[in-house]
């Protein structure tokens, strides 16, 4: 049978996906260093709270509380030995909100990296690391999650091994990277080096892309390198909702509603499909963007002008791929906190 992302991808053009889990949970008095995914035995009713936050805005798609949920990431709360347990919560919930949505909504099961790095650079190996995305993904599978969502990879090797472990579970995915550092990955993976990667894949995810990063302008930039590689693959971009700043002892995000309906109207003007946010996205952010993409006709693919006068400049002058940006320009509306 057809999985449903595929199936809505083959009736719309666009899909909606979530915003920020990591912002949302802070709010609801998540403590720094405090593993989210707890949350998801521990305090389910905030979990529903988030998920229906998302799809109440008009996400098409969440991501499920189970980013950190890998034995290495759990180890550092102890908690090694409930991946399964976290996970089918995670996803079960989801199912829960998913079901009673009245529309169709996809519980996408978010799976992070180990935090570990891979050999020969480090000491994690290519048959761990899989046998750590094979377990979280059985989970994820079990509770109900309709595709799996590896998401802020850095290393190639990390996004190969998470592929294998899926493959193993039978279950279809997406994946996006982190290009943070001069429109690289931190392990130094360009936007073109990670379509090379995807398409080497024995099983290559649904979609792909980008997200987090430090800000949207420069997630926009890598999102056109993307495309530029005429790829034909569904491109994801979950931009972060401006960029962070500590404000009385929290990082708080300074991208308005307003600039993140201009971010999806870009985005899918850059070639993406699936749009959402990342970090510092609210429902708020969301509803706007739903509004932007529903009411604001197709444009042509914007040139990175455009986008540094309506987002903001790019952090580098570089993408990685040698292409140059503006730098530093402020939003021609201003930023605001947000």
């Amino acid at each position: 049978m057809t999985d449903v992302l595929t199936r809505l991808l083959a009736d719309r053009d666009w899909l909606l996906a979530d915003g920020a889990t990591g912002t949302t949970l802070f709010n609801m008095g998540l403590e720094a260093g405090d593993a989210p995914e707890l949350w998801n035995i521990d305090a389910p009713q905030k979990i529903t709270a988030l998920y229906r936050g998302a799809v109440e805005a008009g996400s098409d798609l969440f991501l499920t509380n189970s980013f950190g949920a890998n034995a290495a990431r759990l180890k550092l709360h102890g908690a090694q030995a409930r991946v399964a347990e976290l996970n089918r919560a995670a996803a079960g919930i989801g199912r829960e909100v998913a079901d009673a949505a009245g529309r169709p909504v996809i519980v996408a099961g978010s799976m992070g990296p180990t935090g570990e790095i891979m050999e020969p650079m480090g000491t994690l190996t290519h048959a761990d690391a899989v046998e750590i995305f094979h377990e979280q993904a059985e989970a994820l599978k079990d509770g109900g999650a309709d595709v799996l969502w590896v998401e802020t990879i850095s290393a190639p090797e990390e996004f190969r091994a998470a592929s294998e472990a899926i493959a193993r579970a039978g279950m279809p995915w997406c994946g996006t990277m982190s290009f943070d550092t001069a429109g690289r990955t931190m392990m130094g993976l360009t936007s073109s080096g990670l379509v090379d990667l995807v398409n080497k894949l024995d099983t290559p995810p649904l979609a792909f892309g980008a997200n987090c990063g430090v800000g949207a302008s420069d997630l926009l930039r890598t999102v056109l390198g993307f495309a530029a590689r005429g790829e034909e693959r569904p491109l994801i971009a979950k931009g972060n909702a401006g960029i962070p700043k500590f404000v009385e002892g929290h990082i708080h995000y300074d991208g308005t509603p307003e600039l993140m309906a201009d971010y999806a109207e870009l985005a899918r003007n850059a070639g993406a499909r699936i749009i959402g946010g990342c970090c510092g996205t609210t429902p708020a952010h969301l509803t706007e963007m739903r509004r932007a993409l529903e009411t604001r006709p197709k444009g042509p693919r914007p040139t990175l002008e455009e986008i540094a006068a309506r987002l903001g400049g790019f952090s580098s002058a570089v993408d990685g791929t040698g292409g140059d940006a503006p730098v530093g320009r402020t939003s021609r509306r201003g930023r605001r906190r947000g």
